[in-house]
């Protein structure tokens, strides 16, 4: 391999550090030494996160935190902001300042950039903003140097009264290009949107496809949907088809461009809350942190292969792994929805729910509807499928007593450290060690900063053992319901990979 091929391999990994979005590896050529220079984790440099227009309420009151944790060998400088999402003329000028001039000559009012919602300060101290009522827009977040590696943006809803009733909570997420969320509904009872926020300059395509027990349904109308650039569309599901299924899986497909994408999930009777994307398809799943005191839990699946899954279902239990009694298995045809009632499947007690392939290995996707309280005291909340922590993962916005941390362990047994930062108006942060036994789940009472004031996050990092997923419960009582909001704890994603090279590359091969 010549210098210029080394040059060009390394100028893609340079990049790759910078947006902390992809990670490139060449091929070696033959006879060369594929261990002689292992990939070195860095910090990223740059992410972007994007947060979906909170409610359309009146009654709604938002609360928006940004976190970031301290993490080693960053720059020091830096910084990180969240901004309305909304569409800037092609006009604008490139510092932000000022008006621009139209194509006429004239000045344009539509210019000037949004003012910053947030803007943290530090790494390790959390900021947060609010927002009242049914106004508040999507949010375009950007972040870089120290403040970059493990960002986190947590937007929680609480609404009084109506459709949706309860709490709603939702981490903004990176822009991506492919989304699944199993669990949707078109049902009478339900107001489904898919929220699409596009962080970019140019417009982004996206096509939004329906999926149920009989397999897809005819949507002409969500093909090729246009996100204008720094922008959000909430797309209405009913508007998609004229058929009315309980449960559906979406597939958000992004033809050009990027956006970030979540499903608000909205219930005349049982309350509402957002719904994440499931974790890529695979062959096994993980959906963490059931609360023990669930009175309905549904589990809806869908595989985008041709060929049927066969899928052996177990609760990670304080105890260990157990089998739902009549639920041992369940049977998942390829390109339908499939859905089964589970009931208290906790019975009272810590789970998380493993997904395993009975015979060979089908790509799959899933969540659970977890519904608490009784009669007219219910409300609802989701739990996709989930990554692993791996490296790391934070959340933020928790208070001292609301706030469950469910951690399993499915394979192996793992220590895991949990860190609650300083407070967002002040206190210490605190740091615990614990231990999680294989095939079990956890519900731990987080550490609490010492003297904490506001709302602090928490950062879980395994120390040894085998792959650890967890998931984190707010709750809060509304007028008798008690109102909760479930979020996964996914790998933060706040290193890439860059492979170390074996010669100097300052000077190209001329």
């Amino acid at each position: 391999m010549n210098r210029t091929t080394l040059s060009l391999i390394a100028g893609t990994t340079a990049l790759a550090a910078v947006t902390g979005f992809a990670v490139l590896s060449a091929p070696d050529a033959p006879g060369t030494d594929t261990a002689a220079k292992a990939a070195a984790q860095l910090p990223v440099e740059r992410t972007s996160l994007l947060c979906p227009a909170p409610s359309s309420s009146d009654l709604a009151e938002t609360s928006y935190t940004s976190f970031t944790p301290v993490t080693k060998d960053t720059a020091s400088g830096g910084k990180a902001e969240l901004r309305a999402a909304t569409e800037e003329s092609a006009d604008a000028p490139a510092d932000g300042k000022g008006e621009g001039t139209g194509k006429d000559g004239g000045k344009s009012g539509k210019n000037k950039p949004a003012e910053p919602v947030l803007t943290p300060k530090e790494p390790g101290k959390p900021v947060t903003g609010d927002s009242s009522g049914g106004d508040a827009p999507a949010l375009v977040g950007t972040a870089d140097g120290r403040f970059a590696p493990g960002w986190t943006v947590q937007e929680t809803t609480e609404v009084a009264a109506g459709t949706g009733r309860g709490l709603q909570g939702v981490n903004c997420t990176a822009p991506d290009t492919d989304f699944w969320f199993p669990g949707v509904s078109t049902d009478a009872d339900r107001t489904d949107y898919v929220h699409l926020t596009n962080p970019d300059d140019s417009a982004a395509v996206v096509d939004i496809e329906l999926y149920g027990k009989d397999g897809a349904l005819k949507s002409a109308v969500g093909e090729g949907i246009t996100v204008p650039p720094h922008s959000s569309e909430p797309v209405l599901l009913s508007t998609l088809t004229d058929e009315r299924q309980t449960d559906l899986t979406v597939h958000v497909n992004v033809r050009s461009g990027r956006v970030g994408a979540a499903v608000q999930a909205l219930d005349d009777k049982l309350g509402g809350d957002w719904l994440a994307a499931s974790a890529d398809p695979s062959g096994s799943l993980v959906l963490p942190g059931i609360p023990k005191d669930a009175t309905s839990v549904r589990l809806v699946a869908f595989t985008p292969a041709d060929a049927d899954a066969d899928l052996k279902v177990r609760l990670a239990s304080p105890s260990g792994l157990i089998t739902p009694a009549g639920h041992e298995t369940v049977h998942v045809k390829g390109g339908m929805t499939t859905a089964v009632d589970l009931g208290d499947v906790t019975r009272g007690e810590a789970g998380s729910l493993v997904l395993t392939p009975t015979d060979r290995s089908v790509p799959v996707v899933a969540a659970l509807r977890v519904v608490r309280g009784k009669g007219d005291k219910q409300e609802t909340a989701f739990i996709p499928a989930s990554r692993p922590v791996g490296t790391r993962a934070t959340s933020a916005d928790n208070s001292g007593k609301d706030s469950t941390l469910s951690l399993t362990a499915p394979n192996a047994a793992a220590t895991v450290k949990v860190t609650a930062s300083a407070g967002s108006d002040g206190g210490t942060p605190v740091s615990k060690t614990y231990t999680i036994k294989a095939g079990t789940t956890q519900d731990i009472e987080p550490p609490v900063p010492g003297g904490l004031k506001g709302t602090y996050a928490l950062t879980v990092e395994p120390v040894s053992g085998g792959p650890v997923y967890g998931a984190r419960t707010l709750a809060a009582s509304e007028g008798g319901v008690p109102a909760f909001t479930v979020q996964t704890l996914p790998d933060d994603r706040g290193t890439v990979a860059v492979p170390e090279a074996d010669e100097d590359l300052s000077v190209l091969q001329k």
